[in-house]
C-alpha cells in the first residue's frame, strides 16, 4: 500500500515537472520574440485611445506618493489620461496627499469613499472608480506600484493592435528585492512566475492569468462583464476566467513593466499569500461547478491548471513528504526506495534549472547570490507554501460550509525611501 502511494505521489510531482518544462520552453521562445511586437506596433502608428488608470488605496500614505510620482512621468498624452485613485475608506492621509496631487494635475482625480459602500475590498473599489471613469482602455495599479514610463503606452498599444486580446498583460519586477533573504525568495518567484506560467501559456496556449496590477482590459468588456466580482478575493483570476468564456485572450506583453513592493516579513507574505490561495480556490470552486454551462470550453485548460496546482500536485507532495517521515519511524517496507530517492533529486535539480533560465532572461539576476537563493528555496519557501495552501483551503471550506462573509486583507506597505531606484536597471 506505501509502494502504492509513493508511485501515486511521484507520478502527480513528475506531472507538473513536465508540465513546467514543457511552459518554461515557451516561455524562452516568447522572450525571444516579444521584441517584434514592439517594432511592428511602433510602424503601424495606431491611433492612441483614451484610457484610465484605477489605482484603489486603503490607507497607503506610504507609498502613494512615489505611484503618483510615477503616474505623472508616463509617456502618454494627457488630455487622454486620466488618473483616478480610489481612496477606499482610509483614516490616514492617502486622500490628503491625493488631493494634492489633484490639484498639480488635471488628470488627476480622487474618489473618497466610506461606509457602506466603501471600504469592502479591492473589487468593490474598482467598480466604484470604473463607474466614473471615462476610457476606452481601463488600466488598474496598485497603490504601490510605480510603473516605467512607457508602460501605459504598451498596454494600451497591444490592445489597439490585436483585436483579440481582450486584455493585455504587462511584466511587474520586486523593488525591493535586496531587502532581505524573503524579499529575494519572492524575486526569484515572480520572475519565474512570468516566464514560466505566464509567458510559457501565452506562448503555447494564447491565455495569460491577469494579475492585480499593471493590465490593461478593455471598457466593453468590463461593460459586459459587469465590472469586478466583489466576493471573489483573487480578483484578478476570477476576471481572467470570465474575459476567456467571452472568447478572448489575455495577452502578456512583458514590455510594460511596472515596480512594486513585496512583504518583508513573514507575518505580512503569510496573510497575503492566504489571500491569493482562497482566492483561487474560490475560483476553482466557482467555475468548476459551471464548467458545463461556460461557452468558451478553452476556460478548462486554466481550471486544470489551478486544480492541478492547488489540488493534486500539493496533494502529491504533501503525500509523498508524510510517507518518507512515516517511514523514518516505522518501516512501510517500501521497495522503490532508491527509485523514488533519484527521481526527487532529479526533480529538485530540474526546479533549479527552471529558476535559473528565468533568472537568466532579465538583465542582471542570473548572480551568484540569487543562484544560492535558488538552492535553498526548494527547501525552505516551497514548503512554506504547501503549509499555507493547507492553511487556506481550510480557511474556505469554513467559509463555505458555515456560509461565512469574505473579508479582505490589505497588504501592509513599508516605507520606500530607503530603496534606490537605479535599483530598476538589475
Amino acid at each position: 500500500m506505501a509502494d502504492l502511494l509513493m508511485y501515486m505521489s511521484l507520478f502527480l510531482i513528475w506531472l507538473m515537472l513536465f508540465y513546467h518544462m514543457f511552459l518554461m520552453q515557451g516561455g524562452y521562445l516568447h522572450y525571444l520574440h516579444y521584441k517584434k511586437s514592439e517594432k511592428e506596433w511602433q510602424q503601424n502608428k495606431t491611433p492612441f485611445p483614451k484610457v484610465s488608470v484605477l489605482i484603489p488605496a486603503h490607507n497607503e500614505e506610504v507609498v502613494i506618493g512615489k505611484t503618483l510620482d510615477a503616474m505623472c512621468q508616463l509617456q502618454y498624452p494627457t488630455h487622454l489620461l486620466e488618473i483616478i485613485v480610489i481612496n477606499d475608506n482610509s483614516n490616514d492621509r492617502t486622500g490628503e496627499i491625493v488631493e494634492a496631487y489633484a490639484r498639480r494635475f488635471p488628470f488627476v482625480s480622487v474618489i473618497h469613499t466610506k461606509p457602506p459602500y466603501g471600504g469592502k475590498g479591492k473589487s468593490g473599489a474598482l467598480n466604484i472608480g470604473f463607474a466614473q471613469s471615462t476610457g476606452e482602455v481601463i488600466c488598474v495599479y496598485d497603490a504601490d506600484n510605480t510603473p516605467e514610463p512607457d508602460a501605459i503606452y504598451w498596454l494600451a498599444m497591444g490592445l489597439q493592435n490585436d483585436p483579440k486580446a481582450g486584455a493585455v498583460v504587462g511584466k511587474f519586477r520586486v523593488i525591493n528585492a535586496n531587502k532581505n533573504l524573503l524579499t529575494r525568495l519572492i524575486n526569484v518567484e515572480t520572475i519565474t512566475f512570468q516566464w514560466l506560467a505566464q509567458a510559457g501559456r501565452w506562448f503555447w496556449f494564447k491565455m495569460t492569468t491577469i494579475p492585480g496590477t499593471n493590465f490593461a482590459i478593455r471598457r466593453s468588456i468590463l461593460d459586459e462583464l459587469g465590472g469586478w466580482d466583489h466576493k471573489a478575493l483573487s480578483e484578478d483570476t476570477e476576471l481572467s476566467f470570465r474575459v476567456y468564456n467571452l472568447g478572448y485572450y489575455i495577452r502578456f506583453f512583458p514590455s510594460a513593466i511596472t515596480w512594486e513592493q513585496e512583504p518583508e516579513n513573514l507575518k505580512v507574505w503569510w496573510r497575503q499569500r492566504t489571500r491569493w490561495a482562497r482566492g483561487n480556490l474560490y475560483v476553482i470552486g466557482k467555475f468548476l461547478f459551471q464548467f458545463f454551462k461556460l461557452k468558451n470550453k478553452k476556460v478548462g485548460v486554466d481550471l486544470l491548471y489551478f486544480l492541478f496546482t492547488y489540488l493534486l500536485f500539493f496533494g502529491g507532495v504533501m503525500l509523498s513528504h508524510a510517507i518518507f517521515i512515516v517511514n523514518l519511524f516505522v518501516d512501510l517496507k517500501l521497495t522503490i526506495g532508491i527509485v523514488s530517492y533519484a527521481l526527487l533529486i532529479i526533480g529538485f535539480l530540474l526546479f533549479v534549472t527552471e529558476e535559473l533560465l528565468a533568472l537568466s532572461m532579465e538583465k542582471n539576476q542570473l548572480t551568484i547570490k540569487n543562484t544560492a537563493v535558488v538552492l535553498i528555496m526548494y527547501f525552505t519557501y516551497s514548503q512554506m507554501w504547501l503549509c499555507l495552501v493547507v492553511y487556506a483551503t481550510f480557511l474556505e471550506l469554513k467559509r463555505v460550509l458555515f456560509k461565512q462573509e469574505v473579508t479582505w486583507y490589505k497588504t501592509k506597505r513599508f516605507n520606500q525611501e530607503d530603496l534606490v531606484r537605479k535599483d530598476r536597471s538589475a
